[in-house]
C-alpha cells in the first residue's frame, strides 16, 4: 500500500451580510466569511491537503475564483466532492483527516459532530476518519480581533 500526506491551510475575512459556513454546515453568527464560493475555510483547507497529498496542485488551480464562473457562490461541499473524484482518478482514497479551525467566535465545539457527519457523507468515508478541533488565538492577531477565521488540515491518502 502506498500512502501520501498532504497539508492544507485557508483563511477568509469575516464580514457582515454573509452566511457563516464551516465544515459544510451553516452556523448562526453576526458575520460570515468573504470569498468567491461560500468561503468555508475548513473544507478549503481539507481540499488543499487532499490535492497536495496527490501532487495535484491546489483548490484555486482546479476551481479558479473568476467572476461569473461556475464556482462563484458555490457550496464548498461540491468542491470537496469534486476533489475526492479527482484524487480517486489517480487511485487514491482518504485514510484520515486531522483539521483545526481557529476562530474566536462562534464557539465551534458544539458543532463539530455535525461537521464530521456532513463531511463523512460528502466524502463517503467513516466519521471516525475525520478529526476536527477548534481553537482560538487568545484574542491575538486577525483571528483574535475577529477579522477572519483560518483552518489547517492534514490528510493521509492511500493507494492499494
Amino acid at each position: 500500500m502506498k500512502i501520501r500526506i498532504g497539508f492544507g491551510y485557508d483563511v477568509h475575512q469575516l464580514v457582515p451580510d454573509r452566511e457563516l459556513w464551516l465544515g459544510g454546515i451553516r452556523l448562526d453568527h453576526t458575520l460570515g466569511l468573504l470569498g468567491h464560493s461560500d468561503a468555508d475555510v475548513l473544507i478549503h483547507a481539507i481540499c488543499d491537503a487532499i490535492l497536495g497529498a496527490a501532487n495535484m496542485r491546489d483548490i484555486g488551480y482546479h476551481f479558479p475564483p473568476k467572476k461569473g464562473n461556475e464556482f462563484e457562490n458555490i457550496d464548498s461541499k461540491i468542491l470537496l466532492r469534486k476533489t475526492i473524484e479527482l484524487v480517486a482518478s489517480k487511485g487514491y482514497s482518504i485514510g484520515n483527516i486531522d483539521a483545526t479551525v481557529c476562530a474566536e467566535r462562534p464557539k465551534l465545539n458544539p458543532h463539530i459532530p455535525e461537521m464530521q457527519q456532513t463531511l463523512a457523507e460528502v466524502m463517503g468515508i467513516d466519521i471516525d476518519d475525520i478529526s476536527i478541533k477548534a481553537t482560538t488565538t487568545e484574542r491575538l492577531g486577525f483571528t483574535g480581533r475577529e477579522e477572519g477565521i483560518s483552518a489547517y488540515a492534514v490528510v493521509l491518502l492511500q493507494k492499494d
